[in-house]
């Protein structure tokens, strides 16, 4: 799959498009800024850049933990971005990923797979580090643990 081909069509708000992939499956995409209330219709821009490194190392821990025989019950994905203000383009400098895992999890092979992803995998995650740090940190049923970063931008 190296080509990858999206369609996007303006809605009837200024800024509203609706973003669709040769599937067939739809993301709304806004400006919040754009409304009053701050909400718009859908997710900004760079806000997809953040799901899309949170999906995009979350498929690889999975995939990882599995081939390492790790029993997964549930994972949760936070990321946080930061972005500075004023200036344009307004590209992030840090990211901060965290898993939240439960089940029958080695914490030498959630760091592992963790810093597999991010350091060496997750394709969105190698764009990203351009421009940011990416650090990160996991907790294993509740526990937490330090994490790491995968690539230390020095910022001036």
């Amino acid at each position: 799959m190296a080509d990858i081909r999206v369609h996007l069509a303006r809605q009837e708000q200024p800024y509203h498009f609706k973003a669709t992939n040769a599937a067939g499956h739809v993301v709304d995409i806004d400006d919040a800024t754009a409304y009053e209330d701050g909400k718009g219709n859908g997710v900004g821009p760079m806000q997809l850049l953040m799901m899309a490194i949170g999906g995009c190392s979350g498929v690889d821990v999975v995939s990882i933990l599995e081939k390492s025989r790790q029993d997964i019950r549930t994972l949760e994905i936070d990321v946080h971005g930061h972005k500075p203000d004023g200036t344009s383009p307004s590209l992030y400098d840090h990211v901060h990923v965290h898993f939240r895992l439960t089940g029958e999890l080695d914490e030498v092979k959630v760091r592992r797979a963790v810093d597999l992803s991010l350091g060496k995998y997750c394709s969105v995650a190698k764009t990203l580090e351009k421009s940011a740090s990416i650090a990160w940190s996991f907790e294993i049923n509740g526990t937490p643990y330090d994490g790491g970063s995968s690539n230390p931008v020095e910022t001036p």
